[in-house]
């Protein structure tokens, strides 16, 4: 494969936030893509008229990727309807805000079964096809908290979940690499979306932004594009050399706790 044309990308979560922004990006690009979305049909539907009116080849895709049988569903309709995949970008994921106190059994299953376990859902149904090829770009979505603890509480379930996925990442890396298929994550910091902004006046969103800029290097939060532009870099065909990597993509976050 020598350019974006050829290529074919599902991507998960892909309706909304850091999935659109990706989708959008990819699609510019030439490549075909599948809008994987699980409660926001019209939002993906809305996002494929938007690539198809420029001229790009686009369908959505509806499936919880907790549901194993649900993904490989939708990994065949894309393959049927736009090709071989060979760009897999698992974004779609989900927050839960337990502490020690508050955690319960069915709050944490629900987390690991989008966070982790659809990871695995979705490079199971699309790594036959690309080891068949000897060709694939697989990216997943993590999140600085992987690394530790930040200053910002309550996410230590969702922590860990990502933790998982950057572990998988290297881990799957070292097992597909001689197959042509290079495994990445992109671990973004506090990203302005829509997600991350629902139920908040303007006045509390204006304090969040400013309290998570104060412990940027760069002096902001990070919008959809910064983390999309990431992705695309690992998605590209000339970065075949680059696997197993966790990449930070934060503004320079300085607010970890880190011991020695």
């Amino acid at each position: 494969m020598t350019n974006w044309t050829n290529q074919v990308a599902l991507v998960t979560g892909g309706a909304r936030g850091l999935g659109a922004a990706t989708i959008r990006h990819l699609a510019a690009r030439g490549a075909a893509v599948a809008i994987n979305f699980t409660t926001r049909p019209d939002a993906a539907e809305a996002l494929a008229a938007e690539i198809r009116a420029a001229g790009g080849r686009a369908i959505t895709v509806g499936a919880d990727v907790a549901d194993e049988a649900a993904v490989q569903a939708i990994a065949a309709r894309t393959e049927a309807e736009l090709g071989p995949i060979s760009i897999l970008v698992n974004s779609a994921g989900i927050a839960w805000g337990a502490t020690i106190e508050t955690w319960e059994p069915k709050g944490f299953a629900r987390l690991r079964a989008v966070n982790v376990d659809g990871t695995i859902h979705a490079i199971r149904a699309v790594v036959a096809g690309m080891k068949a090829r000897n060709y694939g770009r697989i990216v997943n979505i993590s999140s600085v908290a992987s690394f530790g603890t930040t200053g910002f509480p309550g996410n230590h379930f969702y922590a860990s979940t990502k933790a998982e996925v950057n572990i998988l990442t290297k881990r799957f890396a070292l097992e597909l690499g001689r197959h042509g298929i290079t495994v990445n994550a992109v671990a973004p910091g506090f990203v302005r979306t829509d997600m991350t902004q629902a139920g908040k006046t303007a006045e509390e969103w204006a304090t969040i932004e400013a309290n998570f800029s104060r412990v940027a290097m760069t002096g902001r939060v990070g919008e959809a594009t910064d983390i999309a532009n990431a992705v695309t870099f690992f998605a590209a065909p000339e970065a075949s050399w680059i696997t197993a990597q966790i990449l930070a993509v934060d503004g320079g976050r300085t607010d970890y706790i880190a011991h020695g």
